[in-house]
């Protein structure tokens, strides 16, 4: 569980923390108009032997301690909240990776494929193991699905079995995952879900994924694309023409897919780029913001200080016998 901000549920009384200042104010008063009515003494050795000397620190003790509890009990009037990151027992998260003959470039060290792999590996080290895991891999077609499931390596397996070749049918494994998300239910009910996409390259074949988008945010189903690689790359022509083929990422389509499901659009032009991204989606993705009300903490301490201000009060205050 982490910690993400303070916030409060009743702000209007953070106003009385202007008592603060106030009584600084009155208390800087009070001891100058302490020195203008003062009367000289002429004693003053005699008096120092019957009055016990106190440190300058430990008169101002009291006044502090009593400022802090009050500062505490005002802000405990406020009803503080922690908003805190806690792990979503109940969700269901497709991958949907591209394979094609462009994730043989090598501008992603060792190559664009193997860093995607590595990547969805740490994404699935990041997640809850209550986090239900599918994953569908494509190239000219979608070739391999695993449904969702509590168990993450078959996930990783299923990643791990990829070669890069073929086309770029991003549309069709979109709606083979969309479909494969929209069959999961729970108890009656549909969970929440989201699809997270990686690909490298503009849809070559099979339907427009923009298309397919539209109905996963109809649904509810946002999609997460990261867009992998840069404009210069290229990989060996397999066929006739020209040596080498451009295999420049699309980020602009992979940003209106985002867009038009209710999710976000990433770019990564490294293998550290790429790997912090999937780690990101994978807290975003586990977890979910939760208001936690610690109001009791703050009662108790400003009440604990009031205790600690009377007792300085009393240790502090010199007499003459």
């Amino acid at each position: 569980m982490t910690v993400l901000a303070l916030s409060f549920a009743s702000p209007i009384w953070l106003l009385a923390l202007l008592a603060v200042p106030a009584m600084i104010a009155v208390m800087a008063a009070s001891r100058r108009r302490g020195r203008r009515y003062a009367v000289r003494f002429t004693g003053v050795a005699a008096l120092k032997e019957a009055a016990a000397t106190v440190p300058a620190w430990r008169r101002h003790l009291p006044a502090a301690l009593l400022l802090a509890a009050l500062a505490a009990l005002a802000l405990a009037l406020a009803k503080p909240q922690r908003t805190v990151a806690v792990p979503i027992e109940r969700a269901s998260i497709m991958l949907v990776t591209d394979h094609s003959r462009s994730m043989m470039a090598e501008d992603v060290e060792p190559d664009r494929l193997t860093a995607a792999k590595r990547a969805a590996g740490r994404f699935l080290d990041r997640l809850p193991r209550t986090i239900r895991v599918g994953v569908t891999t494509y190239s000219d077609v979608p070739d391999g699905t695993q449904t969702p499931s509590t168990d993450h390596e078959l996930v990783r397996r299923t990643i791990e079995r990829q070669v890069a070749d073929g086309g770029t049918a991003t549309g069709d494994a979109l709606q083979v995952a969309l479909d494969t998300l929209q069959r999961e239910q729970q108890d009656g009910l549909r969970i929440p879900a989201a699809i997270v996409l990686l690909s490298d390259g503009a849809t070559t074949t099979g339907r427009d994924p923009v298309g397919v988008a539209h109905a996963a945010g109809e649904a509810r189903v946002p999609v997460y694309t990261v867009a992998l690689g840069t404009r210069d790359a290229t990989v060996p022509n397999p066929g006739f023409g020209p040596p080498l083929l451009s295999v420049a990422p699309d980020p602009e389509t992979l940003q209106a897919i985002a867009d038009a499901s209710g999710g976000r659009a990433f770019q990564a032009q490294d293998d550290q780029q790429l790997s912090e991204i999937y780690e990101a989606l994978g807290s975003r993705l586990g977890t979910r913001d939760e208001q936690r009300e610690v109001t009791a903490a703050f009662a108790v301490g400003g009440l604990l200080l009031l205790l600690a201000a009377g007792a300085a009060s009393v240790r502090t205050s010199g007499r003459l016998p």
